[in-house]
């Protein structure tokens, strides 16, 4: 029999609609789309990046809980609601996976308040850090 975890983070947003910041299947972990906010403090800047930067912090604290890390990530979905946001996101996003190199959407969406710059949903395998064959292609 498989096992699931579900993890809660804190966010008012899990009770209220009803989801797990993180769902774990086996060694598969799906993470709900995160924003850059200090759940305990509520405080969220208004600097793109810094949302960027401390969105991947709250994944990597929720990661933990299940005994994983960013390195295990497979796959980034990258919401950024204005597109001018782009870049200082992307930098953020290269600096953190760089070695890692999961696949990546970035993705041209509204999220759910206007103060959010950016909201990021991952997959991580457990275990797969440090697992990677890489293959070059020409496309």
């Amino acid at each position: 029999m498989v096992e699931i975890i579900k993890v809660k983070s804190g966010s008012m947003y899990e009770e209220k609609d009803s989801y797990s910041r993180i769902v774990m299947v086996g060694d598969q972990i799906f993470v709900a789309n995160t924003a850059g906010i200090d759940y305990k403090t509520r405080e969220i800047s208004a600097d793109p990046g810094m949302q960027a930067r401390k969105a991947l912090q709250n994944i990597e604290g929720a990661l933990k809980a299940v005994e994983a890390s960013l390195a295990d990530i497979v796959r980034v979905v990258t919401h950024v609601p204005d597109r001018a946001n782009a870049p200082a996101v992307s930098a953020v996003l290269g600096e953190v996976f760089k070695g890692i190199d999961p696949a990546l959407t970035f993705a041209n969406t509204p999220l759910a308040r206007d103060d959010l710059k950016v909201e990021f949903e991952v997959t991580a395998i457990r275990g797969a850090s440090g697992q990677a064959k890489y293959i070059r292609v020409s496309l």
